[in-house]
């Protein structure tokens, strides 16, 4: 999440994850009715909005985060109510400014984003298409909507760790492949090298969220701390090297910002 604890923190561990190679990097933006985020995300939103982060600093961040080095892809992950806000041609012009190479918003509905998706195309911008377990009759319109990467919702409901997967997510997501121009990506509840595992079976890549911004939130105070921050960000680094694990099993990974998770 962006701006939790700090927009420093956030651009100095992006680039560690940059060091550590993942693949590219979802910006996370605080909402106050964030409906598709789980207590975790949801925390962490708040805290965020509490230093003052807005969809405009959180932008801002990102185009600090390039002129210190950040090349990886970034994807903003907002919701519908601020790009609307601010206007859909005001923040897509910011994005292309700040460099950034995607936009998620999960509730926006499919039938409803024709006018920013062309927006989009115009700033050579991605509009990341969600699909879930129960897109049955809108498969085929998503993927041909796809540009980037599908985003494929692992469970119904919100964002966060869990233990098991449906039996079928398997065959759900094979059928999205067959008809994806684009790679398909697998989030919502990633948090265990198993997880990871058994997505490679079906999946061109994971995202990890939930269980990033939970270890940010740990590690907190040594972060926010100037005498133990680089101490703690060294360390960091070599935590993120065992996301080498995570690549070594999937093709691709998308990680929100943060760090990356030691616990595998």
């Amino acid at each position: 999440m962006a701006g939790d604890p700090s927009m420093d923190v956030t651009i100095d561990i992006a680039l560690a994850l940059q060091e550590a190679g993942v693949d590219a990097i979802e910006w996370g933006v605080p909402f106050s009715d964030p409906l598709a985020d789980g207590p975790v995300i949801q925390a962490a939103g708040e805290r965020a909005r509490k230093q003052g982060t807005t969809l405009m600093t959180a932008i801002d961040g990102v185009k600090k985060a390039r002129k210190k080095g950040l090349t990886l892809p970034v994807v903003l992950f907002t919701y519908i109510n601020p790009v609307l806000a601010y206007g859909e041609e005001v923040v897509i012009r910011k994005m292309e400014d700040a460099g950034i190479d995607g936009i998620l918003i999960p509730d926006l509905p499919f039938e409803e984003s024709d006018s920013i998706s062309e927006r989009c195309r115009e700033k050579e911008i991605s509009l990341i298409p969600l699909i879930t377990l129960s897109s049955h009759s809108r498969i085929e319109q998503i993927c041909a909507r796809g540009d980037g990467f599908l985003y494929f919702v692992s469970s119904l409901g919100v964002t966060g760790a869990r233990r098991t997967f449906s039996e079928t997510v398997g065959q759900s997501i094979a059928t999205v492949k067959e008809k994806s121009s684009v790679p398909v990506l697998v989030g919502f509840g990633i948090s265990h090298k198993e997880h990871v595992q058994f997505f490679n079976g079906f999946a061109d890549g994971v995202i990890v969220g939930s269980a990033l911004v939970a270890l940010i939130h740990e590690n907190e105070k040594a972060l926010l701390c100037e005498n133990q921050k680089e101490s703690s960000l060294t360390k960091n680094k070599i935590i993120c090297q065992t996301t080498n694990f995570i690549i070594r099993y999937t093709n691709k990974i998308m990680v929100i910002v943060y760090v990356a998770e030691w616990r595998y």
